[in-house]
């Protein structure tokens, strides 16, 4: 392939591309994508879509894509590269999986892979600096062996290539930095001289928080989704499933455990024994919940009018720019925005990595963070329960606690019946 000229450029390799959150605010930082590896059908429609100038490497699986030809198809030779950045599939590590199960399996989830295939482009590209995204679980405490293989892959590579890669790892939540949503994430940065990168500074917290204009209050779900709001929608939004007709008896920012005794509707659930973004919904004057890859008939949050969000709505809340287009159908559109970093995170830490490990000053504009408004109607009316639902009334028992629901113990009964 022929080389690129790679005068005062800061180039990214992507890899586990997905849609192109975390890229699009790289580029927004002032870094050129150069490659982006990604399998995903579509995905890689979405990609070619709204950015024809980005290379999809071919083949797009990360497994199957040689080391040295993503570096070829990139147009770069070993330590050209100013940052490998990606997010290798979370499930492994999400909290989902405690749920599901009692515990997340972690490094024994054979789509944990990715985090070693990661690290192999790592030693092919030796890239200046590399940023990996992954989910609060990575790093839980006790429970961090993704974590503790990273650092051990690191510092194979820093003895076999004479490098100084030393990990530094931020965790964050989205709304701190003007994503209308609440959303934990952790971010890996290691440079490869042995630079460390600090923990940005929040630019945003609770109204209540705020004082003397250091920094702004949150955005909200009305903030971004006021002018998008309407008492009509396709009919493709609607909810669906045996608790459809339970969410208009909800509050705007509660969710299931509003029916439950310990809270003011009716006694229908006991305690935490629901996942809890079952039934949630947003609520005007705050950030939203989590966006959820690939939720379920009743998995929140769902608008505050009863109903699923639209793909520009879901767009909104993860600070995707207006004219981006999705591909695919809505199961699709939602998954690939819910699995995406908010591109005002991605070009909140490529503007972090420029200044504190690239020497470079920065200016104070950042281009994905929403504005405010200060037009926040009240919430909306709830609705009593209905009728269909009334036999659910009376005494339930809570939540037994973490590794003893149903979960942990159907993971359970196999285990020990091969003792």
């Amino acid at each position: 392939m022929k080389r690129r000229s790679l005068t005062a450029r800061r180039t990214v390799l992507s890899l586990y591309t997905g849609a192109g959150g975390l890229d699009l605010g790289l580029e927004a930082a002032g870094f050129d994508v150069l490659l982006c590896i990604e399998a995903d059908e579509s995905c890689r429609a979405t990609l070619r879509k709204n950015r024809p100038g980005w290379t999809l490497s071919e083949p797009g699986d990360v497994h199957e894509i040689t080391a040295e030809d993503a570096l070829d198809q990139a147009g770069l030779h070993q330590g050209e590269l100013t940052l490998l950045a990606g997010g290798p599939p979370c499930q492994p590590f999400s909290k989902s999986g405690y749920w599901a199960w009692g515990d997340a399996r972690r490094l024994k989830d054979p789509r944990s892979a990715t985090l070693g295939r990661y690290l192999d482009l790592v030693e092919a590209a030796l890239p200046r600096a590399l940023l990996l995204e992954n989910v609060k679980g990575l790093v839980f405490n006790g429970k961090d062996e993704g974590l503790q293989f990273l650092q051990r892959r690191l510092n194979q590579i820093n003895q076999k290539q004479g490098v100084s890669y030393e990990a530094s790892v931020v965790s964050l939540n989205c709304a701190d930095f003007g994503v209308p949503q609440l959303r934990e994430r952790v971010f890996v940065v290691a440079e490869r001289d042995g630079g460390l990168l600090s923990e940005p500074k929040p630019t945003h917290r609770p109204a209540k928080d705020v004082r003397n204009g250091d920094v702004e209050r949150y955005r909200t779900a009305w903030d971004v989704l006021g002018d998008l709001d309407s008492d009509t929608w396709p009919d493709h939004l609607n909810p669906c499933g045996k608790w459809a007709d339970l969410l208009p008896s909800i509050p705007e920012g509660k969710n299931y455990l509003w029916h439950t005794p310990r809270l003011g509707g009716e006694p229908l659930f006991g305690w935490r024994t629901r996942f809890w973004s079952f039934l949630l919904k947003l609520a005007k004057n705050l950030p939203s919940w989590t966006i959820q890859a690939e939720p379920g008939p009743a998995t929140g949050p769902f608008h505050w009018r009863n109903r699923r969000l639209s793909v520009r709505e879901l767009c909104r809340l993860q600070t995707f720019p207006d004219d981006f287009q999705v591909q695919g159908d809505y199961r699709s559109q939602h998954r690939q925005i819910g699995n995406a970093v908010p591109p005002a995170i991605g070009e909140m830490l490529g503007r972090e990595i420029r200044r504190q490990l690239l020497g470079e000053r920065m200016p104070c504009r950042a281009l994905f963070v929403p504005g405010a408004r200060d037009d926040c109607p009240p919430p909306e009316p709830t609705m009593p329960v209905p009728r269909k639902y009334w036999h659910l009334r009376g005494n339930h028992n809570d939540h037994p606690g973490t590794g003893l629901g149903p979960g942990a113990q159907r993971r359970a009964e196999p285990e020990a019946e091969t003792r």
